[in-house]
């Protein structure tokens, strides 16, 4: 049994707040996904969280410099499930080098239409690490905007492959909803089936 531990923010309690991480910022709470399988415990500490991990659909990709190196391995992990990948002009121009289909969209600060604007519909997932400059700050906005419309945004690189992972497992199977008990009793009974094995090995 794994238990995988979410921290959760409450931006939508909170209407033009800063939604870009900083090392002053506490969670005001957390939730835990229980399973298995990492991945769905993954899926299911995201769906708690408020964040439902879509199974098609169109992923936004924006990585910052100290993160690049990660976009071949990561658009080519949210095409292999079928997703249409969508970026600003940086990580769209890499991703075009390596032979990687993707959609150009502008930032904020570049005009329209942005990835704001298409958050209304048009992208079911974003994946964003922020340097933290200025020009971030603006484009910070975005991020507000879609979660307004409740697009699941991930900020990390690691989040985002272990997202990948979790998408691809509930392609293939159902969550099922267990109380506790059930699966400590499942533990329970490994260990009598190990002791009476133990037992019976030493008679």
């Amino acid at each position: 049994m794994l238990q995988l531990k979410k921290r959760f923010f409450h931006f939508l309690k909170f209407p033009g707040c800063d939604v870009l991480l900083g090392p002053e910022m506490r969670s005001t709470t957390e939730v835990m996904g229980i399973d298995f399988l990492v991945a769905i415990a993954f899926a299911k500490a995201q769906i708690v969280a408020g964040q439902k991990l879509p199974l098609s659909g169109t992923v936004f990709l924006s990585l910052n410099d100290s993160t690049k190196s990660h976009r071949e391995r990561l658009a080519k992990a949210f095409l292999g499930l079928r997703f249409r990948i969508v970026s600003t002009s940086g990580t769209a121009h890499f991703l075009e080098l390596k032979g990687i289909s993707v959609d150009r969209v502008l930032k904020m600060h570049e005009g329209q239409p942005h990835a704001g604007d298409l958050a209304n519909g048009h992208i079911q997932l974003m994946v964003i690490t922020s340097s933290g400059d200025s020009l971030d700050q603006i484009d910070g906005q975005q991020l507000r905007m879609a979660l307004a419309y409740r697009v699941p945004i991930i900020t990390t690189v690691s989040g985002a492959l272990a997202t990948s992972t979790a998408i691809e497992k509930l392609k293939s199977c159902t969550i099922e909803v267990r109380a506790l008990q059930d699966f400590f009793n499942v533990d329970l009974q490994k260990d009598n089936s190990k002791n009476l094995l133990s037992a019976s090995s030493s008679l």
